[in-house]
């Protein structure tokens, strides 16, 4: 059973910086994609940032370019997303995901699997 489960999130004043977990149990694919999604109250889940684990490809939204950045540890089965300048507009549930069998190639990217998330609150 595939699981993955995000910890870290919590109430940041804006431009300070958060670290996010993502810690995934259950397959046994050695190629696949970690991604990240955010939702915002009352908007639709967007994509945020994509990792392959078998060269360490990434890809950004534009919206978080140059402030978050997304690692990971194969052995651990644990990725991260560090998110640093963090603005009000960042305020989400955020989420992360496996895609299997397939790389970080962008946005389009189909998931097979989510956590449930974890709030991120950036509030003055």
């Amino acid at each position: 059973q595939v699981r993955l489960v995000e910890s870290g999130g919590g109430l940041v004043q804006p431009g300070e910086s958060l670290r996010l977990s993502c810690a995934a149990s259950g397959f046994s694919k050695a190629y696949f994609a970690i991604g990240w999604f955010r939702q915002a109250p009352g908007k639709e889940r967007e994509w945020v940032t994509c990792i392959s684990s078998s060269d360490g490809t990434t890809n950004y939204a534009d919206f978080v370019k140059d402030r978050f950045t997304i690692s990971g540890d194969n052995a651990k089965n644990t990725w991260y997303l560090q998110m640093s300048s963090l603005k009000i507009e960042d305020t989400a549930v955020y989420s992360c995901a496996v895609a299997l069998g397939i790389g970080c190639w962008g946005s389009g990217v189909v998931y097979d699997y989510w956590g449930q998330g974890t709030q991120v609150t950036v509030a003055a």
